[in-house]
């Protein structure tokens, strides 16, 4: 199964050879890597290995992650992915997450490919709840959760040793329920 969603501005795909080099250039962003996993520089190798690992991934199978290519309809830009992966242990619920290119945040593309993502994932997948985690300071992404109609379930205080210092983390959730309620997101 390949996954692919559009919206109005944006095509969620695949990641392809062709992103190598984007997707190296804003995982190597210090303010897009600042509350994520990996350390910048972020290299050509690691890009393509990250890019082939994706290639033997299939969309939901439960406790992998899956990265999808968020990228501009009109221009064919790479400007960032987002992620998902079904819990194995409650295959009806799921976790995700989203990374922009600095130059592409704050003009509504991770609300748009969010919000794309999420419909697909209570609509094809029926899941139940899915949940979001993000680091306290984080202030974007929280608006972010919170404008799609997540709530904030947890607040993890240093909770994660991450990049040298210990972090805090909020916890947001959102049912299949809540988001059918809520047709003002469901636009995209």
């Amino acid at each position: 199964m390949t996954l692919l969603l559009e919206t109005n501005r944006l095509i969620m795909r695949p990641f392809q050879a062709k992103d190598i080099q984007a997707f190296a250039n804003y995982r190597s962003e210090s303010a897009v890597a600042k509350y994520q996993s990996w350390d910048t520089p972020f290299s050509l190798e690691k890009a393509t290995q990250f890019i082939n690992e994706m290639k033997a991934v299939h969309p939901g199978t439960p406790g992998e992650w899956y990265q999808v290519a968020i990228e501009l309809k009109e221009e064919g830009l790479l400007i960032g992915d987002c992620a998902f992966h079904i819990f194995v242990e409650e295959p009806r619920q799921a976790e995700f997450g989203v990374t922009l290119s600095g130059k592409y945040q704050g003009k509504g593309y991770a609300r748009e490919a969010v919000t794309r993502l999420l419909n697909h994932l209570f609509t094809d997948f029926r899941l139940h709840r899915i949940q979001a985690t993000c680091d306290a300071e984080n202030i974007a992404s929280s608006k972010l959760l919170e404008s799609i109609g997540m709530r904030r379930e947890a607040y993890f205080v240093e909770n994660i040793w991450f990049k040298g210092s210990w972090g805090s983390e909020y916890m947001y959730g959102l049912l299949r329920q809540e988001w059918e309620n809520n047709a003002s997101v469901l636009s995209f």
